[in-house]
């Protein structure tokens, strides 16, 4: 039964940091636009003192690290922001990579709750055999 414990913790940990990695994806997506924003990532890290033997160990996010690739520079005079050669920063943010990243976070997501799921169908049959 401890187990079937680890193992929920394990998936409950990995959907935790699952959504929010797709909450700063989300963000990024979000501020595509924005002149001078950096796009967000995250790298997971293990729980500190977490392990969960064989299973693998718990899942946290790290700590958020900016994007340091160049800005792209617009060309608007018209823009608030815009120098005196009519130029402006605008975001490093790439919508493709953002999306790409976002499905693979759904999906992890997803893998994740399949694997709860599945170990908490098995500890309620363990504790209705039990019952008998």
């Amino acid at each position: 039964m401890a187990d079937l414990m680890k193992s929920l913790a394990l998936a409950a940990s990995g959907m935790q940091a699952q959504a929010g990695r797709l909450r700063h994806v989300s963000e990024n997506i979000a501020n595509a636009d924005t002149p001078g924003y950096h796009r967000k990532t995250v790298s997971f890290e293990e729980l500190a003192g977490a392990k969960a033997d064989e299973a693998g160990a718990l899942v946290t996010l790290g700590a958020v690290q900016l994007d340091r690739t160049a800005l792209a520079r617009i060309y608007d005079p018209s823009h608030p922001m815009a120098d005196e050669s009519g130029y402006h920063d605008g975001s490093n943010v790439d919508l493709m990579i953002e999306i790409a990243d976002a499905r693979e976070a759904q999906r992890s997501y997803e893998a994740n709750l399949k694997m709860f799921d599945q170990a908490r169908q098995m500890s309620s049959s363990l504790i209705e055999m039990l019952r008998r």
